[in-house]
């Protein structure tokens, strides 16, 4: 399921009793924004596109300097990125 070297990715869950697919909002937005080349990967491969394009859509709490990355890289227009809307802090 999750590779052993993506565990220290996702500190905060238990692994005996968690599974990262089971709450792809919270695991894609975590790989967007702390994410390595690895990380990336498993994201692909586990979660469709349209989910992956979703998050990026609606996650306000990715920091500008993701949301702005991960717009361009899935052509997404910054006005349909949450995290990018005036008047988000994050």
């Amino acid at each position: 399921m999750l590779p052993q070297e993506l565990h220290i990715l996702f500190w905060d869950i238990n692994f005996e009793t968690s599974d990262p697919t089971a709450y792809p909002q919270y695991s894609i937005g975590w790989v967007l924004e702390f994410g390595d080349e690895k990380a990336v990967k498993w994201m692909k491969h586990t979660f469709s596109e349209v989910e992956i394009r979703r998050v990026i859509t609606t996650e306000q709490t990715l920091s500008r300097k993701s949301a702005n990355f991960w717009a361009l890289v899935y052509h997404i227009p910054t006005d349909q990125v949450a995290a990018l809307r005036p008047g988000n802090n994050a």
